[in-house]
């Protein structure tokens, strides 16, 4: 099992970039999403290149600013995925951190750059 990390600092407030997240089904800081649907604690969407998606939020706690989410379905065959994404206040701004794991280790970069870094960078434009 990979774990890939994501850390900044943003100048933003918590709350603000926590917005963000709080949202599940906002989709505007991931490129290669257009929408993404709920029903329950599932959330689905098309991916550009990975098709259909469906994830489960396993944790959505908008007190500690905390989201937690696990791929249950996609073309590729996943023996884990759990990513995590915690937002704290820090000083004038807020600490940013995402952590995802996955196995195989083989979709690591692939997740590394098509997914987080792209949608890192996209998340950047939005609080720019």
């Amino acid at each position: 099992m990979k774990k890939i990390k994501i850390e900044q600092h943003f100048n933003q407030s918590a709350d603000e970039v926590w917005a963000i997240f709080a949202d599940v089904t906002r989709c505007d800081w991931v490129p290669a999403i257009e929408k993404i649907t709920l029903s329950g604690d599932v959330r689905s969407f098309d991916m550009a290149g990975l098709g259909e998606v469906q994830e489960r939020i396993i944790l959505l706690d908008a007190a500690q600013r905390k989201l937690h989410y696990s791929v249950i379905k996609a073309r590729s065959v996943l023996e884990h995925h759990l990513a995590k994404i915690h937002i704290t206040e820090a000083g004038e701004g807020c600490h940013f951190f995402w952590e995802t794991e996955i196995a195989p280790d083989e979709y690591a970069p692939a997740i590394k750059e098509q997914g987080m870094q792209s949608a890192f960078a996209q998340l950047q434009k939005i609080l720019a």
